[in-house]
């Protein structure tokens, strides 16, 4: 007589849908965790982007200027001289 032939018991029907169950739970959970990263892994993209941008910016304004990229403010005389 083979055992693969026999339907489940009882308790380990409740069993298995119970194992079912908690995997379900933990993928609905890391379904959500997904989501979450997506999202912040997009915004953190758009961030780097925009800094990007700006830096570039910068670098056009300060070639444009024709002045040195870094300035010592002791270098430079007050006012009321």
């Amino acid at each position: 007589m083979s055992t693969a032939s026999t339907p489940p018991s009882a308790p380990t029907a409740l069993h298995l849908e119970d194992r079912l169950t908690e995997l379900e739970i933990k993928a609905s959970y890391a379904d959500d965790l997904l989501d979450t990263l997506n999202t912040v892994v997009a915004r953190q993209q758009e961030q780097i982007d925009l800094l990007l941008r700006e830096v570039s910016q910068l670098r056009r304004q300060g070639a444009d200027s024709g002045s040195p990229g870094f300035r010592n403010p002791r270098d430079e005389l007050p006012p009321h001289y």
